[in-house]
């Protein structure tokens, strides 16, 4: 007895063992496995996840878990904050696992965060909440009286629903002792009820017998089914319908088009008449069967009602009846298998992806987790699985249909911001069959790239004297990364200049790279600034590059030449050079070309700024000396003739070469002396100190606002005079004739030219070396000295005549001068440009207005050059003191002096007939005036 215990728990010992080894082999391979009950609401609780997996409930919130099923509908669901699978659907467990004993359901846990999934096993467990049912609920039979006892007649069969002791147990007839029932097993375990004729029928006894067929099952409680059964006795018909075949067989594929017969039954009766008519009918076949064929009672011919799912079912099994008009009957079973044909698709299922990734990220980082499946069997079901394009990820195989997408390479963000990763799945069929899924992932930027800038180095011009603030360029600087990795800031590089921190001199702007100065910048000083740049990104850590700058300092013009020979005044005395006289001395002998100083300057710019050129600006006799364009020496430019004055003043320019021209003078004092004795004796004669040269410039400034001072009161006095003349006018009435005594011109007409003269004449005296200027009223000036135009009755005046005797007559009372028969000129004497011949020679005077307003011109343009000094008035006979050009052309040698009163400063001679005419009317037309100390002393 003892020994039967031991052995019995021995037994229990090792069933515990194995149930506790196959527990331990279920979890370390992350399945789990629970039993529900059918018909469970929604949200029934399933098994607590959590705590069988040992995940913490915190990972499952922050991880995001998740259940997944490979079913389009999804019957359970995790609670993230319990941990608990739950049900998401009503649960039916003859919907779900029709016919099928162990109805198991699965579906996987998917932990995003960690990219692991476990799969689940629930079975569903049955429960008795079907009846057995009859698919009709009234069946006929037709039997002859000829029917032997013992004679079976098989029923319909009933249907449960539910598996187990839930399912169908038992039948049980009632209603009459003619009949009984047998039931038979079938090969496939079925019960199968047969009515069986326990006595002889006699028609004439009864027509029709009543039976009840119930059908039971063994759940709690006990549920049943009925189903009335009515036989009807009919007349002999000793032959029964025949088929010809026991079995039909037949094997379709799954994409038959609807409509098509893909069985004819035949069945043959021997007898005849109603009784040879044979039909033909299903017996005993699904609701689900019936709608997919259809029997021809008449044919016999099986057609397809419903297009066939080789994934739904792959074969059929029906019974098939054949019975004639007289109740007698025959069957037969069909046997239809359906052929797989590849007419699905891989399906592919994300069931866990990133939507980013850092390019750090190492080879073999998994990315997403993906689920194929192919609902085609055989070589159809074959799934292959690819990436496609060169992209840096690979498939790497999983558990059962699971891949894993992952990294094989490092990832560049600067290369590719964004992979589309498509995945194709393909099967085995012919033709293959394939799908895709389109994984996007972003590449998250690292600070792997350091700022790159535009250019190797950068050089900058920039003109001295700049304005403080001033931009002098723009560095650029990229950085290939992105956010706050790729911004970009600038900063200088520590350095100095001339001992002072550079940051003193420039400063560059952090965000823009400009790039400022802060000072003037001197080129005299500083000609050349070197700097590094240095751009910086956002990143942590940040990475950084340098560049160099080179700033060059252009020279501008903005100092003047300095003069250092010769010195001036304030110069020498600061220097102590008391004993410098600063007069040069020039031979009286000298030739053309000696050399009598040399003005020495310098410029502190550079280039073209410091090129320097001299030139003459003023000169006491301007012929007798020149300077150097470039080397600044003073030259004898003729020999000094003995008219020429002892004592000259030059004044020389020196200007650079830049824009605008920046200049400086230096005044020489040169003395015409043979020796150091008269060099002396000149200096101690002299009147004056020089003037100092900057006065010379006050003076020009001080004349041309005298100028302009005088023209504006022109202005206004002739506004006055208009404006007065105006008011009289409104004021007399208009008179019929000319007002006598009053001139009718101030004009004097010559051939329709009219020469205008002041009523008013003065003579202003300027020499070059004094600071005096001399200024000679003339004593007759208070009278017209020419007559008004006469009446046309009269002869008009000529412009030579003397009107000294007439002064202070009226106009009208002067006398009029015949002219002189002699004043006549030559074709030569005539006045026009040089070379002009006239074929005629008569005329006393030019005759047209174009010969007058040339003789007018040339004696103007006399005018002025013997005021300026640039010719010798009264050099030649008759020339009027006129240039070389016209001298030679025209001479007044018969014609009145009438320049008598003409004074031109200057110069040593008035405008005065060289022959020395006279006569009652103009005694004083021959005389000469000239300049200097004798002009003086006769003052």
């Amino acid at each position: 007895m003892c020994a039967k215990r031991e052995g019995r728990w021995g037994r229990r010992q090792r069933a515990l063992l194995c149930c506790v080894l196959v527990a331990a082999w279920e979890a370390a391979w992350g399945q789990l496995r629970y039993s529900v009950p059918e018909e469970l609401p929604k949200g029934s609780f399933v098994g607590d996840v959590a705590k069988d997996l040992a995940l913490q409930l915190a990972a499952l919130r922050d991880r995001g878990a998740r259940v997944v099923s490979a079913d389009r509908t999804q019957y359970f669901a995790l609670h993230a904050n319990s941990g608990h699978l739950v049900t998401a659907e009503r649960l039916d467990r003859e919907q779900l696992c029709e016919g099928v004993q162990r109805c198991v359901l699965r579906c996987e846990v998917i932990v995003e965060g960690e990219m692991k999934f476990y799969e689940i096993e629930v079975e569903i467990t049955d429960i008795n909440d079907n009846a057995p049912s009859f698919r009709e609920g009234e069946n006929e039979l037709r039997m002859s009286e000829m029917t032997p006892p013992g004679s079976r007649f098989p029923l319909s069969k009933a249907h449960d629903p539910d598996v187990g002791v839930n399912s169908l147990q038992s039948y049980e007839l009632s209603g009459d002792e003619h009949f009984s029932l047998s039931v038979q097993a079938g090969a496939d375990g079925e019960k199968r009820p047969e009515l069986v004729l326990a006595k002889a029928l006699d028609r004439e006894e009864a027509a029709f017998h009543e039976l009840v067929l119930r059908a039971s099952d063994g759940g709690e409680p006990l549920r049943t089914g009925t189903a009335r059964i009515r036989v009807s006795v009919l007349d002999a018909n000793d032959n029964a319908p025949v088929f010809s075949q026991a079995v039909y067989a037949v094997r379709v594929p799954e994409d038959v088009p609807v409509s098509s017969t893909l069985l004819t039954l035949t069945a043959t009766d021997a007898d005849e008449g109603i009784n040879a008519n044979v039909k033909y009918s299903f017996k005993g076949i699904s609701t689900k069967v019936s709608k997919i064929f259809h029997l021809a009672p008449e044919t016999g011919s099986i057609r397809l009602v419903r297009s066939l799912d080789f994934e739904e079912g792959d074969s059929y099994e029906m019974e098939v009846q054949a019975h004639d008009g007289g109740g007698l009957f025959d069957t037969a079973a069909v046997s239809i298998s359906v052929s797989d044909v590849n007419d699905n698709a891989p399906e592919i299922s994300v069931r866990s992806a990133l939507s980013e990734i850092s390019e750090d990220a190492p080879p073999g980082t998994v990315v997403a987790l993906l689920h194929v499946q192919d609902r085609d069997s055989g070589a159809n079901g074959e799934v292959r699985c690819a990436l496609v394009g060169d992209v840096p990820f690979r498939l790497r195989s999983s558990v059962g249909s699971y891949y894993s997408v992952v990294t094989s390479r490092e990832l560049d963000r600067e290369e590719v911001s964004e992979y589309n990763v498509t995945v194709w799945a393909s099967d085995g069929g012919s033709p293959s069959l394939r799908s895709s899924a389109v994984l996007a992932l972003r590449v998250l930027d690292v600070n792997d790239n350091a700022p790159v800038f535009a250019e190797a180095r950068y050089s900058a011009r920039l003109p001295e004297n700049n304005a403080e603030g001033a931009l002098v360029l723009t560095v650029r600087a990229w950085d290939a990364d992105w956010g706050q990795n790729a911004r970009v800031r600038y900063r200088l590089a520590e350095g100095r200049v001339r001992g002072a921190p550079l940051s003193s001199y420039v400063s560059v702007q952090a965000e823009t790279g400009a790039l400022y100065a802060l000072r003037s910048f001197d080129y005299e000083e500083v000609r050349e600034v070197g700097l590094w740049v240095r751009a910086e990104d956002g990143g942590a850590p940040a990475l950084s590059s340098n560049v160099s700058v080179r700033l060059l300092i252009v020279d501008e013009n903005d100092n003047a030449p300095q003069v250092l020979y010769p010195p001036s005044s304030s110069a020498a005395a600061a220097a102590g050079g008391a004993g410098w006289t600063g007069v040069e001395l020039a031979p009286r002998s000298a030739e053309p070309g000696a050399l009598v100083a040399k003005v020495v300057a310098v410029d502190a710019d550079a280039g073209q700024n410091a090129w320097l050129s001299y030139e003459l600006a003023k000169a006491t006799e301007p012929g007798l000396f020149r300077v150097g364009l470039h080397s600044g020496e003073v030259r004898t430019a003729r020999s000094p003739l003995a008219r020429d004055a002892p004592r000259h003043s030059l004044v020389v320019v020196v200007k650079d070469q830049g824009r605008p021209a920046l200049s400086a003078t230096a005044t020489l004092t040169v003395v015409l002396a043979e020796s150091v004795a008269e060099l002396l004796s000149e200096l101690g004669s002299a009147a004056a100190p020089a003037e100092p040269g900057g006065s010379l410039t006050r003076w020009l400034v001080l004349a041309v606002a005298a100028v302009s001072c005088l023209f504006v009161a022109f202005l206004l006095l002739l506004l006055a005079l208009r404006l007065r003349r105006w008011r009289r006018s409104q004021l007399l009435p208009p008179a019929s004739g000319a007002l006598r005594g009053v001139p009718a011109s101030h004009f004097v007409g010559i051939d329709g030219v009219r020469a205008f003269l002041h009523s008013y004449s003065h003579e202003v005296s300027l020499t070059a070396d004094s600071r005096k200027s001399q200024r000679r009223w003339a004593a007759d000036s208070c009278c017209n000295t020419l007559p008004a135009r006469p009446p046309p009755d009269k002869a008009a005046p000529l412009l030579g005549e003397d009107a000294a005797g007439a002064r202070g007559a009226p106009p009208d009372a002067l006398p009029q001068a015949q002219p002189n028969t002699d004043w006549r000129f030559s074709q030569t004497q005539r006045p026009g440009t040089s070379g002009s011949q006239n074929g005629e020679e008569g005329g006393a005077w030019p005759n047209n207005q174009f010969d007058t307003e040339m003789l007018q011109a040339m004696i103007l343009a006399s005018a002025n050059e013997a005021a300026d000094g640039n010719s010798t008035l009264g050099g030649g006979t008759g020339t009027m003191g006129l240039s070389a050009r016209y001298g030679p052309q025209f001479t007044l040698q018969h014609v009145p002096d009438y320049r008598q009163n003409v004074y031109i400063p200057g110069s040593t001679a008035t405008l005065t007939n060289a022959a020395g005419k006279s006569n009652a009317k103009g005694s004083s037309g021959g005389n000469k005036k000239k300049s200097g100390k004798k002009e003086k002393e006769k003052k």
